[in-house]
């Protein structure tokens, strides 16, 4: 009896078919999915600019209240109302509300001071000297 050929002709043709129906659809699949990757992109996108307008309306709502321009008058622009005494100290900055009272602050030296120091250093080969509080 005679063995059969493994690879007949109507398999290699529905080979053929298989492989040609796979190349047709590869780019269309291949091009669906960078669509898809876009359309998450721009949702993304326009979820960010939905935020960004809710704050700039927040802004402008903020901006038509008549409270918020008077107070704002007052801090930044140093505005009196009519009939009221105002009294602005020169020279001094405002406290924040936190630690402004019993801190010390870390007095740093001039900045020539520590270029001076960095030059003399690199000079005895040594490495940088810590910065010493002047004052």
């Amino acid at each position: 009896m005679a063995k059969r050929p493994q690879l007949t002709g109507r398999a290699a043709i529905l080979a053929v078919v298989v492989c040609a129906i796979a190349m047709s659809l590869a780019y269309p699949i291949r091009e669906y999915i960078a669509q898809r990757r876009y359309i998450a992109h721009l949702q993304q996108q326009q979820a960010k600019e939905l935020e960004a307008i809710k704050a700039l309306d927040d802004r402008r709502k903020q901006l038509q209240d008549p409270g918020y321009i008077k107070r704002q008058a007052r801090e930044r622009l140093l505005y009196c109302d009519p009939g009221h005494t105002c009294y602005v100290v020169m020279g001094e900055k405002p406290a924040e509300g936190k630690g402004a009272a019993g801190e010390k602050k870390v007095v740093r030296p001039p900045w020539y001071q520590t270029l001076w120091e960095s030059v003399e250093a690199a000079d005895t080969g040594q490495g940088q000297k810590a910065a010493k509080p002047t004052g």
